[in-house]
Formats: structure tokens, sequence, C-alpha cells
């Protein structure tokens, strides 16, 4: 709808939207440039300012050019795509954790992050450990990216998946072991409040990336073996682009919800966290609020991105394993498994981590057993994703050897 039918306010109209539009980024950009110039504005309520100005310049960009260039097209329509991409952008710039007025909670001080050892000896050791295992996490999950990218063979909807599921692998261990060499190396446990605040919010979009990837990739196991004559024209790239999209939007929501919750969080002036790296569970603990809205944020976000997509997963293969037993040859029930089996093998090793940091983060102090859960989340499971899609997929040891040989 537009605001008015009448031809002779058109003008007017665009003339009033555009001078505001243009006077509210101005007013803001002037906001973020003097904070940004001036040393003495380098404090956390200019800070949280500068953001709100940002954010506010997001916010009326969403709505207000569309609006414009209908008024000048004499059109009203917007395609499918265009409106949900307005309305998530509407959302996440509403739901900013920067439109949040800054408190006088000593947020300038430092968090304290518990190491993996406390052991001298231990630490070069621990060091070239981590960084070899980050090293190959992310060759390994590039090579997955450029086999995918470089082989026309692949250019299917499972392996545009999957290539998108190692990039996420690879921002995933990026938010939490680079700090953790820099605290090696400088021996060091602090990290600032933005970083922290930062950390985790990098850490819930990646982490709830893989998770929404996961059930996507189960989808499109269900649709390739229970309606395989209608794959192409479910399987669109109209709607893998989506559903990828989706999958992003779901660990911002999930990222932007926490940080809203942790912003009006109360904490105490020496913060310790018992963990290597800000972990959300860890971060709500050790806040001051009450305990019962913790304790509902914590199982409404559970429910939503734990319960549900698990259920996706469960679904989808129960639909498969169905249609599977139904195939009368051993053959052809064993070429249909063996499409699933890596995915299998990822989600087990995903959802089995992840429950080892959940229950292991209900500790107050920072066990052995909780170091274990956290590497195998963090490291271990971005690191083997990519074996376990190459060992077992001949398409992508195929694609690699081309992208070797060609290299």
């Amino acid at each position: 709808m537009s605001l008015s039918e009448d031809p002779d306010l058109q003008p007017i109209l665009f003339g009033l939207f555009l001078s505001t539009y243009l006077v509210t980024v101005l007013g803001n950009l002037l906001i973020i440039l003097a904070i940004s110039s001036d040393p003495h504005l380098h404090t956390p309520m200019y800070f949280f300012l500068s953001n709100l100005s940002l954010a506010d310049i997001g916010f009326i960009s969403t709505t207000v050019p569309k609006m414009l260039m209908n008024i000048q097209t004499h059109s009203r329509a917007i395609s499918y795509v265009g409106c949900l991409t307005q309305m998530s952008l509407f959302a996440l710039f509403f739901l900013c954790p920067s439109r949040i007025e800054a408190q006088n909670l000593s947020r300038g001080s430092e968090f304290y992050l518990m190491g993996l050892s406390e052991d001298p000896e231990l630490q070069p050791i621990l060091f070239g450990l981590l960084l070899s295992m980050y090293l190959v996490t992310v060759l390994g999950n590039l090579l997955i990216i450029l086999a995918v990218s470089s082989d026309p063979h692949l250019h299917t909807p499972m392996y545009f998946f999957l290539s998108n599921l190692s990039l996420a692998d690879i921002g995933f261990i990026s938010t939490t072991v680079p700090k953790m060499l820099v605290n090696m190396q400088t021996h060091s446990r602090a990290i600032s409040y933005v970083g922290c605040l930062t950390q985790m919010s990098f850490f819930l979009i990646f982490g709830c990336m893989d998770a929404m990837l996961l059930t996507v990739m189960a989808y499109d196991r269900f649709v390739a073996i229970c309606k395989p004559l209608h794959y192409h024209v479910i399987m669109n790239p109209r709607l893998c682009g989506l559903l990828v999209l989706v999958s992003f939007f779901f660990g911002l929501l999930e990222s932007q919800l926490h940080d809203l919750v942790v912003l009006h969080f109360p904490y105490s002036k020496s913060v310790e966290i018992a963990n290597f790296f800000c972990d959300p569970s860890q971060v709500f603990s050790l806040s001051c609020s009450d305990p019962l809205t913790k304790n509902i944020i914590m199982c409404l976000v559970g429910a939503i991105y734990g319960v549900l997509t698990l259920s996706g997963i469960f679904f989808s293969y129960y639909k498969v394993f169905s249609s599977i037993l139904r195939i009368p040859s051993s053959g052809g029930r064993y070429k249909a498994f063996s499409t699933c089996g890596s995915h299998l093998a990822v989600v087990g090793l995903y959802y089995g981590t992840g429950s080892g940091v959940y229950f292991s983060s209900k500790e107050s102090s920072f066990t052995r057993k909780g170091a274990v859960a956290s590497v195998m989340y963090t490291v271990v499971t971005p690191m083997l994703n990519p074996f376990i899609y190459s060992l077992n997929n001949r398409d992508i040891r195929g694609a690699l050897r081309r992208l070797c040989r060609t290299v």
C-alpha cells in the first residue's frame, strides 16, 4: 500500500521523505564521525551511542529507499525475496543490541578466561597442537569449498549446502582458537567486555548456522530419496539460496536475542568465566539477574534451536529409512544409505559434543571433563567434518584430485 493514491501529493511526499532520509543519515553519520575522531569520546556511553546511530541508519534504510523508488516508478510491487530481505533487516536493526542504552555497570572492565592448563611446560605443546588443528581445519574446509566451486559435477544442492557448512565451520573455529592462541603467547587470560560480547555473538551465529544447515541437509536427503523424480524441481537454486539465507538469519536472531538479554544483566566488577572462550551459558550463569529469567531464556532458545532442528533431522531420516527399507535390492539400499552416512556421522559428532559442552557448562568450575568437551565441540568437530565427507565420498575425492592437478 502507498501513503496516498492522489497523484498531486506524490511529488510532495517524495520530497518530504527524501529530505527526512538524508537528514537522518547525515545526522547519524556526523555523530559516528564525531565520536570516532575525538579521543575524549572513546568511552562506553559514546561507543553505544555510535552503534545506536549506525543501527538507526540501517533501520531507516530498510524502508525509505524502496518507498522512494516506488513513488518514482509508480509501482507498489516487491519480490518475494525482496520482501523477505526487507523484513529480516527491519527485524535485525529493530532488535539490534546497540539500541539498548548503556548502563553504568563497569562494562569497560575485563573478563578473565580460564586456560586449558596452568602448567607452563604444557603451554608450548598446547599452542602447537591447537595451532596445527586450527590450520588443518581451515585448510580442509577451504579445500572442500574450492573443490565444490571448481567442479561443475558438484554444483548440486547437497554440495552447495556442504560448502556453506564448511564456511560456517571456518567461522565457528575462528571465533575461539585465535584468541586462545594469543592468550597463550601473551600469558594473559583477559578479554574485554566488548571482545567477549563479540566472541559470544559470532559463536552463536556460526553454531546455530551449523545446526540449521545440518537440518537443511537432512531435508535435502529426504527429498532426494523419497521424491527423486521431483528433486531438481523442489530443490531449485532459489530455494537452496533461501534456505542458506534463513539459516544465517536464524543464527543472527539467536545472537541478537542473547545480546539483548546479556546487555540487561548487571555483572560484578571481577568476572571470571569458567571456560577458555565466552561460552554463552557461562556468561548467563555469571549474571546477577533473576534465575527464573535466565532459565526461561535458555529453555526458549534450546527449544527453538535445539529441539526444532533435531526434530527436523529425525523426521527427515524417519522418512528416508522408511523409503530405503522398501527398496527390494540390497545393492539399492546400500547405495541410498551411503549418501546419508557422512551426514549422519557429522550430525552425531556435532550434537554429541554439543551435549557434552551443555552439561559440563552447568558446573561452576572448569573441570577436565568440561575442557575436553569444549575442545571437542569447538575444535575437533570442525576439523573432522572435511575428513568425514572426503573419505566417504567418491565425488569429493575425485574433485580434490582434479583440483590438486590443476594447481
